[in-house]
């Protein structure tokens, strides 16, 4: 590990370490309005939502580590108390790319990033037409965090009004491959949050797993399955008995394979047959027969069928030694 104190570095060299370890982060793409009248938007990552009674979002238009001064947003949102803030979608990156340049505080961002504007119901800067998911906000709150280059501001905003696009949603539930959000890594990199990127993960809620503590010993000298893996069996509230597990496993014919096939039949993540075929090595007297096994066990994990998971790595370890 490369341990740092804060005080010992740079503030360039801060930065570089927040924005690449604390990412992917959101992007706020805020849209203000100047005490002159002029559009301004300008995209920021240090962003989040934080209550939702009253729905409260915070952005952090910050210092600049160069010379210190404020973007105009920062100074517009004092003056009105009142912004727009909108997602940013895979569509509009290059976009909003555009709309971060430090222009000057005559230049409306509208204009140079091509993004079309709509007028607001209840405050005075405009709305981004491209976002679907836009939110009408009033200023509660600018908490500053110091007045150094590179010190932080916190825009404390209260949602007064929502525009979501029906696209995104399905079954009442806002879709991440429909929304296709990106976030914000370091140096020039985005995350999008979308296809493959997405992962779904049972919540406990009510229901508490045995734990990681209860895990026998077998799967935790496991040179196959991971912590996400060990994670997962730990969510089961109980172990299957030995005979419940014999009794479902011998009812995978055994099936004479290969190496080969095997791993096909893994990058396939068929575990069905996987665990066929663990039998089938089984019966041969195979030397990783035991690895075939936990490899169709993990394959099930993937798959999300913990049950089956957990039927096979019992049945693995009363019955190979």
């Amino acid at each position: 590990m490369i341990d740092v104190e804060p005080k010992n570095i740079t503030p360039q060299e801060v930065y570089k370490y927040i924005i690449g370890g604390i990412a992917p982060r959101p992007i706020a793409l805020v849209s203000t309005l100047s005490s002159d009248g002029i559009n301004n938007l300008a995209p920021f990552s240090f962003f989040n939502a934080f209550g939702a009674n009253p729905p409260v979002v915070v952005f952090g238009p910050g210092r600049r580590l160069r010379d210190n001064t404020v973007k105009d947003t920062y100074n517009n949102i004092l003056a009105t108390k009142e912004c727009v803030i909108q997602v940013v979608t895979h569509s509009m990156i290059m976009q909003m790319n555009l709309a971060s340049g430090e222009y000057g505080a005559e230049v409306d961002e509208f204009v140079v990033s091509g993004f079309t504007p709509v007028d607001s119901d209840l405050v005075k800067p405009k709305r981004v037409k491209e976002s679907p998911f836009q939110m009408e906000c009033s200023l509660q709150q600018m908490i500053p965090l110091g007045t150094d280059h590179g010190s932080g501001n916190l825009a404390v905003c209260e949602v007064i009004k929502f525009h979501i696009s029906e696209k995104i949603f399905e079954n009442g539930i806002i879709q991440p491959d429909l929304i296709d959000l990106v976030g914000r890594n370091s140096a020039n990199l985005y995350t999008r949050a979308s296809g493959d990127a997405i992962i779904e993960v049972d919540r406990p809620g009510n229901k508490f797993g045995m734990g990681y503590d209860k895990l026998p010993s077998y799967l935790k000298e496991s040179n196959v399955f991971t912590a996400n893996n060990l994670g997962q069996f730990a969510f089961a509230q109980k172990i299957p008995q030995i005979d419940e597990a014999v009794n479902f496993v011998e009812s995978f014919e055994p099936v004479s394979s290969t190496k080969e096939k095997f791993y096909v039949l893994r990058d396939e993540n068929d575990y069905e047959n996987m665990l066929k075929s663990a039998r089938g090595f089984q019966k041969e007297n195979h030397s990783e027969s035991s690895t075939f096994f936990e490899l169709s066990a993990q394959s099930a994990l993937k798959n999300g069928n913990l049950e089956f998971a957990w039927k096979v790595v019992v049945f693995n370890s009363n019955t190979n030694f």
